[in-house]
């Protein structure tokens, strides 16, 4: 057993079952320099850099980056109808999740702290983003239509959408361009990568710069968005796809191992760990992994990632294993409990999605269900949501102070001015008091 000082000030009795590897990060200030010189390269070159990156990094060779609309409509020949039907049903459903949302965001005019002085807030999206739409290993449309869909229900006029082309040639995938078409991209590009990120936050001759950018990638977006971040707003940094399961010996092991391994297919760099009370189901779900990775077509993906990051703890109690949950603060926090459900949510605060129940899989989280799936990984959840309505919009206060209401708070105003020595603060508070 092991011990361990939480963040919240937890000592956690824990046996690790199993636990993954040593992460070397001797890398991290390699990708720093490598991206800080791709950033001041797009600077400096504008379209000839993303030509250069695209070529070396995709095969993409087009000149042209922004996709026409004879080609959005060749992709919706290319691609299955029942397909079509399908991107459609899921952009329903975050369209609709996405319009709930923007029914908590009010905007109010009508305060009056003091007679005469009036303070609203105004709720205001951003006028542009782009949304980066990962794709270099497969056609990642959820995520394309996520992103999209939810930033045209906020309101922004400008959706600039960036995603890779498929290996090797010029084209987007197919699916992938009707997903962003039907949810409501303004304008898509042909273009993926750190100098993708560099183009829509500095500009280039074909790319005009945009207000935020939203979307996950690898680390190099990753760092990207991070050496950016000021020029142009950011959602948040993320990193590989996470999963953290708690259960107890109640729990389906195949629904556990399932859910795991979808996780772990993300890539080879993704995070699935299992909390549980049960020693028992802890072997139980160690045993069934390797069978299925021995028969199944997770993939090498998969099993790399189960191998290296993969994790299974032992907690003594529900209470220590939502700690546990705590500390690690996933992008996706799954509840598998007979008893002590409630209380285990009314301890919980930091996840980027909460599924509660067997039956409460990432996968549909992923699709249909209507939530949006960006979410905060890395730790990132002890400070920041998920990708939401809110995302896009700025709360901006307005104010209107009548002279009747300028005489009444002039006074305080100009005296805690002048404790702070801002002579001109003074002044301008008490002329608001002299006769005009």
């Amino acid at each position: 057993m092991i011990k361990m000082l939480l963040n919240w000030g937890v000592v956690a009795t824990m046996k690790y079952i199993k636990k993954a590897e040593p992460v070397d990060s001797r890398h991290v200030d390699d990708v720093q320099e490598e991206v800080a010189d791709i950033i001041r390269r797009v600077r400096e070159k504008g379209q000839k850099a993303l030509i250069e990156y695209n070529t070396m990094f995709d095969g993409n060779t087009r000149t042209d980056l922004r996709i026409s609309e004879q080609e959005v409509k060749r992709a919706y020949e290319l691609t299955d109808r029942q397909l079509i039907e399908d991107l459609r049903f899921s952009i329903g459903k975050v369209n609709a999740f996405a319009r709930r949302q923007k029914e908590t965001l009010l905007g109010f005019d009508a305060y009056e702290p003091t007679p005469g002085v009036s303070i609203g807030q105004r709720i205001i999206p951003v006028r542009s983003c782009c949304g980066y739409a990962p794709g270099g290993g497969y056609p990642l449309y959820s995520s394309a239509l996520m992103l999209t869909a939810t930033a045209k229900v906020a309101g922004v006029e400008r959706i600039a959408m960036c995603a890779p082309t498929i290996k090797g040639t010029n084209n987007i995938h197919p699916s992938m361009l009707v997903a962003m078409d039907i949810a409501g991209a303004t304008e898509i590009y042909a273009i993926s990568g750190a100098h993708a990120i560099a183009a829509f936050a500095f500009g280039t001759e074909q790319i005009r710069p945009v207000d935020m950018i939203v979307g996950a990638g690898n680390q190099y977006v990753t760092e990207a968005k991070r050496q950016c971040y000021g020029k142009v707003g950011i959602d948040f940094l993320a990193g590989p796809s996470e999963i953290l399961i708690i259960a107890d010996e109640a729990a389906n092991v195949d629904f556990i191992v399932a859910d795991l391994l979808s996780e772990s297919e993300h890539d080879a760099l993704a995070v699935a760990r299992l909390v549980t009370t049960s020693e028992t189901l802890a072997n139980q779900v160690v045993d069934r992994i390797q069978q299925v990775l021995l028969r199944s077509g997770s993939g090498e993906a998969a099993r790399l990632s189960w191998e290296n990051n993969g994790e299974i703890l032992v907690a003594e109690s529900v209470e220590e294993a939502c700690a546990i949950a705590n500390d690690y603060a996933p992008e996706h926090l799954v509840l598998r409990l007979s008893h002590h459900e409630e209380k285990a949510v009314s301890i919980l605060r930091n996840f980027g999605s909460l599924l509660i129940g067997e039956h409460s899989a990432v996968v549909f989280s992923d699709y249909v269900a209507g939530a949006n799936h960006i979410l905060p990984t890395g730790g990132a959840a002890h400070y920041a949501g998920g990708v939401w309505i809110g995302t896009f919009c700025r709360v901006c206060t307005v104010q209107r102070i009548s002279r009747i209401g300028a005489a009444l708070i002039a006074g305080t105003a100009a005296r805690l001015a002048d404790g702070e020595g801002l002579a001109s603060h003074v002044r301008a508070a008490l002329l608001r008091t002299s006769n005009p």
